[in-house]
């Protein structure tokens, strides 16, 4: 099997690519939605409309970008697997288990809106949603840089 993913790393490669992206649109869009909606009042056609937006972007896109991201690096340390002793690696991987917290905590989110709840100002999430470009920053220098 490493062989054949050997000989299909750079479609790896690219669908990897491609899965981040949607992953980290979605990543940076959401917690602007819930700015939004955290303006909007409870119960208004507005919020309602913002309860679908962001049920149908994590669903729909994040979600399923971000397991689809998941695959094609596994595959990829699979077909390179000494990448794993490389210490930008463990940095690398580091942050993505940050992205994934911060994943986890924008579906949680999701899921108090959908339930009218608000426990937070649209400040904190105009500051959240500068966390997933931050962390994007530095993984991709990790990868293309290799600073250590």
């Amino acid at each position: 099997m490493q062989n054949f993913l050997i000989d299909a790393y750079d479609w790896l490669r690219a669908l990897h690519v491609v899965s981040v992206i949607f992953w980290m649109a979605g990543m940076a869009y959401l917690p602007r939605l819930f700015v939004y909606h955290r303006e909007s009042e409870v119960g208004s056609d507005k919020s309602e409309t913002f309860k679908v937006m962001e049920r149908r972007l994590l669903r729909g896109i994040i979600n399923p970008a971000m397991i689809a991201t998941f695959v094609f690096g596994i595959l990829m340390l699979v077909a390179v697997p000494d990448w794993l002793s490389q210490p930008w690696m463990h940095a690398k991987l580091f942050l993505i288990l940050l992205m994934s917290a911060l994943h986890g905590f924008f579906a949680r989110w999701r899921k108090q809106f959908e339930r009218d709840e608000r426990p937070y100002t649209s400040r904190f999430f105009r500051i959240v949603n500068e966390g997933p470009p931050t962390l994007v920053i530095f993984i991709v220098i990790l990868v293309i840089v290799k600073p250590f």
